[in-house]
């Protein structure tokens, strides 16, 4: 799904009906050069986990020709995605950045240590999802595929069925159902997990 705003953990940014960004907040590590993008359809900021983080982070957009601009924080190369084409959807996670091509398929950039970025094999995606540490992506026929840190179980979807879209918190991830309801594995210290008395959860 195509995000018109993100959050990143001390930064903001949107995009303008003109396709151009703006941006707010923490701005120490690039992350809001911003300024000069234009024919954005889609933005993403990096997810960062608080825990032993100063807060420096990276800034993604995908423009309207299926290309993605990056700034920000680059030391896993995070924001080496000047190759990238043909995508349709991106998200941004602490140290990676996952784009979902528009054939299906994924692909990523980054830290790769912790397997966030082992995306590759993963085909018919309708949408992807970052984590700090970790990679969801649900594909057409509504399996979620998972890769990365699994610390907290983040990455304890197998047997999740049905699922239409994804989302994913520093340490948990969320799956929407095509019935409204909505899954939830990981952290679950501050009960972001409970989620199974859901219901009617939809697209807008």
């Amino acid at each position: 799904m195509r995000s018109a705003v993100a959050a990143g953990r001390r930064h903001s940014v949107g995009r303008r009906a003109d396709g151009t960004v703006v941006g707010a907040g923490h701005g120490g590590a690039g992350e809001l050069a911003v300024a000069g993008w234009t024919d954005v359809v889609a933005v993403a900021a990096g997810n960062v986990h608080a825990a032993g983080n100063t807060g420096r982070s990276h800034t993604v957009g995908l423009r309207a020709d299926g290309t993605v601009v990056a700034t920000g924080v680059n030391g896993r190369g995070q924001c080496d995605v000047e190759g990238w084409s043909a995508l349709a959807g991106i998200a941004a996670g602490y140290l990676h950045t996952v784009g979902r091509r528009r054939d299906g398929r994924a692909v990523a950039s980054g830290e790769a240590r912790t397997g966030a970025c082992a995306v590759e094999e993963w085909r018919d995606l309708v949408d992807v999802a970052a984590g700090s540490r970790h990679t969801v992506g649900v594909t057409e026929g509504g399996r979620v595929l998972a890769s990365g840190d699994n610390s907290w179980g983040q990455c304890d979807v197998d047997g999740w069925r049905g699922v239409v879209a994804v989302a994913a918190g520093a340490t948990h991830t969320l799956g929407m159902c095509g019935d409204g309801t909505v899954l939830g594995t990981g952290d679950n210290t501050h009960h972001q997990c409970e989620t199974t008395d859901w219901r009617d959860i939809r697209p807008g």
